[in-house]
């Protein structure tokens, strides 16, 4: 099940660091391998080996093009292919971000507004729920506040296509009373960004999957963009994932149910993970612009009194020069986590083919070491 925690993702590794000085490298073209950088791997290499993970690739981003990037281990415990700095990587929760994004789209050719409520969306159905879940917003779902459990009966949702099956968790979640009082209390819910991601389906009559393709995907270059575990079933094309059993770690090629999509089903290559940041950031280079700058400050502005906005945790970072929008992800399979500093203009992303806490702190520590690296 995807799973994020917010208090441990804002722990490890994130010091106070002063200015950047990391010069930027463009990519030549969507979908071109990036060459490691000797020293992001040997650092890499440091945190893998200490955590006895399969893999670990991590990159700096400037602009939305690959700086500098490190790629060291292997695709699959008991196979010698060694992972690579262009391989794809599964981003598990981080995923929250490009489906915020996507439906800003939306809310900038008024499709949808931030105050667009499931009663408006579902008419046909709003008979069906539960009066207190009628009022709920698109931003509630968005930011954890529309009183939703954390998941679902994903694997038993009812429809041949992933919309039929999140239609179906629209009637099981919202026709029982909110576990909160909505607009009230954070309660982290893949839930929710699967309703979000309804809500777009519902407006556009287009699947999330086809929104994410033509709305993100596709304007920004990701071609290596996908949707449940990278690669090949079988092969070893690309990375597979791998459990945590004890001490050692499982290969499987497996994912969160599809349904869950909008929460948690991405994967992409580093440099396409970059492009998508460099939406969030000051001065993406090259490229499209798909929000409005109102819509962008929206997405990085919580509630008040909370930290999570549309698809990111907002924390302020002496390094970043002020605030930093983070996420991470597991399918419990692979750990995956994002630090962008839009004032800086600058972006940090780790990701291992590994699941579990030491994945995470993995992930954490080498994000650290990486900011270190790139500051001194």
């Amino acid at each position: 099940m995807n799973t994020m925690n917010r208090r441990e993702i804002l722990r490890g590794g994130m010091l106070g660091f002063g200015v950047l000085g990391a010069a930027t490298v463009k990519l030549p073209c969507a979908g071109a391998e990036p060459r490691a950088d000797e020293g992001v791997s040997r650092t890499l290499a440091e945190v893998r080996d200490k955590h006895r993970l399969p893999g670990l690739v991590g990159a700096v981003i400037r602009g939305g093009t690959i700086a500098s990037i490190g790629a060291v281990g292997v695709r699959k415990v008991g196979d010698p292919r060694p992972i690579q700095p262009g391989d794809q990587v599964h981003l598990g929760s981080d995923t929250k971000a490009m489906t915020a994004t996507m439906v800003g789209t939306l809310v900038d050719e008024g499709k949808l507004g931030w105050a667009t409520t499931v009663r408006e969306v579902f008419a046909a159905r709003a008979a069906d729920l539960h009066r207190d879940f009628q009022g709920v917003t698109l931003w509630e779902l968005l930011t954890h506040r529309a009183g939703l459990p954390a998941n679902g009966p994903w694997r038993g949702l009812k429809g041949k296509t992933t919309t039929e099956q999140r239609r179906d968790l629209l009637a099981r979640m919202m026709s029982v009373a909110p576990v909160s009082p909505p607009g009230t209390k954070f309660a982290y819910s893949n839930v929710g960004y699967a309703l979000a991601g309804l809500m777009a389906e519902e407006v556009t009559g287009r699947s999330w999957e086809t929104l994410m393709r033509e709305r993100l995907f596709t304007p920004l270059q990701m071609a290596s963009a996908g949707f449940g575990p990278p690669g090949t079933v079988g092969e070893v094309d690309q990375p597979w994932g791998h459990r945590p059993i004890g001490k050692i770690f499982l290969p499987a090629q497996a994912d969160n149910a599809p349904a869950l999509g909008p929460a948690g089903t991405v994967h992409c290559t580093m440099g396409d993970w970059a492009r998508f940041a460099g939406q969030h950031m000051r001065e993406a280079k090259g490229g499209p612009r798909l929000l409005k700058p109102d819509t962008l400050r929206k997405l990085h502005t919580p509630p008040k009194g909370e930290t999570y906005a549309g698809g990111w945790i907002v924390v302020e970072r002496p390094w970043a020069g002020g605030p930093a929008l983070t996420h991470a992800g597991s399918n419990t399979m692979w750990f995956a986590t994002i630090w962008v500093a839009p004032v800086r203009n600058f972006a940090i992303a780790v990701a291992t083919n590994a699941g579990g806490e030491g994945a995470q702190t993995a992930c954490d520590e080498a994000v650290g070491a990486l900011i270190k690296h790139h500051l001194t």
